[in-house]
């Protein structure tokens, strides 16, 4: 199911750039914009981890520097039966984490400098349970895609918008067409929107079901569940300064603190992510 749902996006990113590309250069256009979109699913699918790592920062960890979050995470990867995934850092005083990899041979999982502040070890093991479980449950591949997929349409919405204002592109006859110039702006306001729907389109259920897998990794629900109180509180509290079509791959949204990423949070409620924790016990 999760392939097939990579694969959906894929197809959908196809004809939005297709559309695109039509919208502003006709046939042409449209045709350039196909070739785009392979390029894109090909790198978003065996790249897709790596340009999710380049997108929120994050840096390798040596194991000589964090020996005890090495430790958890081998054993947590040992319980759920998959390989050691590669470990990185975000660099943010933000207490969160993500996981990221078409599969579990090629995944890796993220934390930021503030989770290892503000949590104590069993609240780290239950986030770090949890994201060993969307690995396990093969749904990082999804949210992965996903991320690579949001950030390409609005860079291209951006690139379309400054080619809009210095005319970049266009001649005399094409400039002066209504339809043209109606056809670009709609995708320029229409391209981020697609962006915002593919984040959609993941189902809030892989939340639920991660943290239920997490906290029968890691041997009790308390742990995850307290984390996720704190680490609401710390979002509303303190920013992240991340590209936000990675929002969806974190523990909890980095962007909480805005209103506008409340409405399209990718995220089902905390305070109900808790209650079924608490039900587990």
């Amino acid at each position: 199911m999760n392939n097939f749902r990579a694969w959906l996006l894929m197809g959908l990113l196809t004809v939005l750039l297709v559309l695109i590309g039509n919208a502003v250069a006709g046939s042409s256009g449209a045709f350039l914009f196909f070739l785009i979109a392979l390029g894109m699913n090909f790198f978003g699918y065996y790249f897709s981890d790596r340009i999710a790592i380049a997108m929120t920062g994050s840096q390798p960890l040596a194991e000589h520097e964090a020996p005890e979050l090495y430790a958890m995470i081998r054993n947590l990867a040992q319980r759920a039966g998959i390989p050691m995934p590669r470990v990185y850092r975000t660099p943010s005083p933000q207490p969160n984490a993500f996981a990221t990899g078409r599969n579990p041979a090629n995944a890796a999982v993220a934390v930021t400098d503030g989770l290892m502040q503000l949590l104590n070890r069993s609240e780290v093991e239950g986030v770090l349970a949890h994201e060993i479980a969307h690995i396990k449950n093969r749904d990082v591949l999804v949210g992965t895609i996903a991320a690579a997929l949001a950030g390409a349409i609005t860079m291209i919405a951006n690139a379309l918008q400054w080619g809009l204002i210095f005319g970049a592109g266009r001649d005399d006859e094409e400039a002066g067409n209504p339809l043209s110039l109606v056809g670009t702006l709609l995708m320029i306001i229409l391209a981020p929107l697609a962006a915002t729907l593919i984040q959609l389109a993941i189902s809030r259920a892989r939340e639920f079901e991660a943290d239920a897998t997490g906290a029968r990794l890691a041997g009790s629900p308390h742990g995850l569940a307290n984390a996720l109180l704190k680490l609401e509180r710390a979002a509303q509290h303190i920013p992240m300064q991340v590209n936000p079509a990675t929002s969806h791959l974190f523990i909890v949204n980095p962007l909480t603190a805005e209103s506008f990423a409340r409405l399209f949070s990718t995220h089902p409620p905390i305070a109900e992510r808790v209650r079924r924790l608490q039900q587990m016990q």
